[in-house]
């Protein structure tokens, strides 16, 4: 090394609280919104204004659902914290000068459309490996590079949810020199760095030659992780290295063995130390994140932070993760779903109130069983309007977090149920679908216009659905005609009393068990006898299960269908 390092002791790091934040018992007041918990801790330091409240991903591949946790978990904490009276500020980091270590299987474009790595310059991205993401070429080429193109996905994802963050590329501030001095005092005192990272990181010795330094390879491209001396007193303060491999998962990525110098703009801090400088230089005051880091960056974060910046970390929050239809996101399976894709199938306010939840409780969201979700919304709007009684928590939930996942809260609104929702998008006319929604109820008399068309918006998003799913909505209702059909009297007998016994208003089990009955009594091949509702309904031979269905659809309809009168 060219400069002495002094001999430094490192304090044992406070254990003051568990990033888990919801998960213990401090004997604070118990509030009905996690949100407001973690506000008061913040409040609690004090902090500066305006309060920075950050989050951060390596734009590595697809922005799928699960990384908006992030965004989501940080708005909520800074409008609470805004409506308590303080400036916030919301920023997000791309981290975009890490390296690529590896080729994803699928990609996604800017309208959200999955594509298999084939589709691509796959072979551009394959030359790439171990270079920062900002200098590998976009692969749909339509951004500045590959790290610009999914964070604009991640800006545009923010956009749709109306969260303002402020989007910061890692690459801008280390060129713009704003993380020059964070680098500078991390390799001053790299010698308590050492010590501070060997504690965690079996791999570096406290009495070794390692350098909390990532220098760019001028010759290669490649971020490479070997400094062979430092020199802090010239002008700009340089580092030399020597390009060696990269460790990468089950794969090595080989260096080109140049050996140069490189400014501190011309590299990167490893993440371990990264975080902490953008803590710093950005002067966040909350960041929540997920499990990962809580057992594994955030207690170096911390110790980092205070041994080696000598500056107090945010206040932290976990949060669990959760799946998508029961299964961990995955971009190589393809299961991913993308903000995008979600707000096709329900409106913005309800994935809002998703992330509203609990985050300290793992879920699962599902696609196949979206209308529960939707549903649990609908159920909290409508205690929050009085309009149904809910459980003393479910009162105290509902008024404290609706007007944060609803742009403006208006007692007018209307709510189709979801499922209804997708019986009327198994017709394209529009004009019968609110007849129908007049006529079943679920649109009153006098309703502002505003209203109906908002209510009407939610059936294309539940038969988008049905589609997605293929579930039991996902057919053609022949509703302006019937379909031909030539019935044997049996038959016919048995409609009309399965006619008489829907208008007689029984539910969608028992219709089912009359379907049965019907054609017992009239010795009807049961399953004849269900083509034949199909053949009605569908022109179709086969379809959902028949009871439920005709449960859901607008009584007068069905009834009439089956006598054959409309």
């Amino acid at each position: 090394m060219s400069a002495d390092e002094p001999d430094t002791e490192v304090p044992e790091v406070p254990d003051e609280y568990s990033p888990y934040t919801l998960q213990h018992d401090d004997g604070d007041e118990q509030h009905a919104f996690w949100a407001d918990t973690v506000a008061d801790q913040i409040e609690a330091r004090d902090p500066d204004e305006p309060i920075v409240v950050k989050g951060g991903i390596s734009p590595s591949g697809v922005p799928h659902l699960g990384n908006v946790n992030e965004i989501m978990r940080g708005y909520f904490v800074a409008e609470v914290l805004r409506e308590r009276g303080h400036e916030v500020r919301q920023v997000f980091t791309a981290d975009d000068r890490d390296p690529l270590r590896g080729l994803p299987r699928t990609l996604c474009d800017l309208e959200g459309n999955l594509v298999d790595l084939g589709d691509v310059d796959a072979g551009a991205l394959g030359r790439n490996l171990g270079s920062p993401y900002t200098d590998i070429p976009d692969p749909f080429g339509c951004c500045d590079s590959y790290g610009d193109h999914f964070s604009t996905i991640i800006a545009d994802s923010a956009d749709a949810v109306d969260v303002p963050i402020e989007l910061l590329s890692n690459t801008e501030l280390y060129e713009s020199c704003a993380l020059e001095e964070v680098t500078r005092s991390v390799l001053e005192n790299r010698k308590r760095a050492r010590e501070v990272l060997s504690k965690y990181q079996d791999t570096v010795d406290a009495d070794g030659e390692y350098v909390p330094f990532n220098p760019i390879c001028e010759e290669c491209g490649k971020v490479t992780e070997t400094v062979t001396s430092v020199d802090l007193e010239s002008e700009p303060a340089t580092v030399d290295y020597e390009c060696t491999d990269m460790d990468a998962g089950d794969q090595t990525i080989s260096g080109c063995g140049h050996e140069g110098t490189a400014t501190l703009r011309e590299g990167k801090l490893p993440w371990r130390f990264e975080w902490p400088a953008q803590w710093q230089e950005l002067g966040v005051d909350f960041e929540p994140f997920g499990k990962d880091h809580a057992e594994g960056s955030w207690p170096s974060g911390q110790d980092i932070a205070r041994n080696v910046f000598e500056n107090e970390p945010p206040v932290p929050m976990v949060y669990e993760w959760f799946t998508l239809d029961g299964e961990p996101f995955s971009s190589s399976a393809g299961n991913v779903i993308l903000v995008s894709d979600v707000l096709e199938l329900l409106e913005p306010e309800v994935l809002r109130y998703f992330f509203a939840k609990d985050p300290s409780k793992a879920r699962d969201f599902s696609i196949e069983r979206l209308d529960q979700l939707v549903d649990e919304f609908d159920r909290l709007e409508s205690i929050y309007f009085d309009e149904i009684e809910g459980s003393e928590d479910e009162q105290a939930f509902a008024e404290r977090v609706y007007p944060f996942v609803v742009d403006e809260p208006r007692a007018e609104r209307i709510r189709l149920p979801y499922t209804f929702a997708a019986v009327l998008g198994m017709t394209d006319d529009p004009d019968l679908r609110e007849e129908i929604a007049r006529r079943e109820g679920h649109i009153p008399e006098g309703a502002p216009e505003w209203a109906v068309e908002g209510a009407l918006e939610r059936v294309e998003q539940a038969r988008n659905w049905a589609r997605r799913t293929e579930n039991e909505f996902d057919y053609e209702l022949k509703r302006s005609e019937i379909p031909d059909h030539d019935f044997d009297e049996a038959t016919e007998a048995a409609l009309a009393d399965l006619a008489d016994f829907i208008e007689a208003g029984n539910d969608a089990e028992e219709i089912q068990g009359e379907i049965y009955e019907a054609a017992r009594r009239h010795d009807v091949d049961v399953g004849d006898f269900f083509s034949a509702g199909y053949r009605l309904f569908f022109d179709e031979e086969q379809g959902p299960k028949l009871g439920p269905f005709l449960a859901k659809v607008d009584q007068s309809f069905v009834v009439g269908r089956l006598r054959r009168e409309q």
